[in-house]
């Protein structure tokens, strides 16, 4: 009885893989991907993703503000 190609198999040879190209997509995931590491005293501070965007928007917030100010 033949297995339909859809089939997972219960264990799979080395040559059934084909070839690997070591790096084929790091390009691709390095531009979707934006990972960001905190120093370890900063992180402390800021222990999720989204106390450090709140920071940073707020920061950037300010400098606005405050560059707006300098101009007039």
């Amino acid at each position: 009885m033949r297995k339909d190609k859809d089939e997972m198999r219960s264990e799979y040879k080395k040559e059934d893989l084909g070839v690997g190209v070591r790096g084929k997509y790091y390009q691709e995931y390095q531009e979707s991907h934006n990972v960001v590491m905190l120093r370890p005293e900063v992180a402390e501070v800021f222990s999720t993703d989204e106390a450090v965007n709140d920071a940073l928007a707020s920061l950037i917030k300010v400098a606005k503000t405050s560059t707006a100010l300098a101009r007039k």
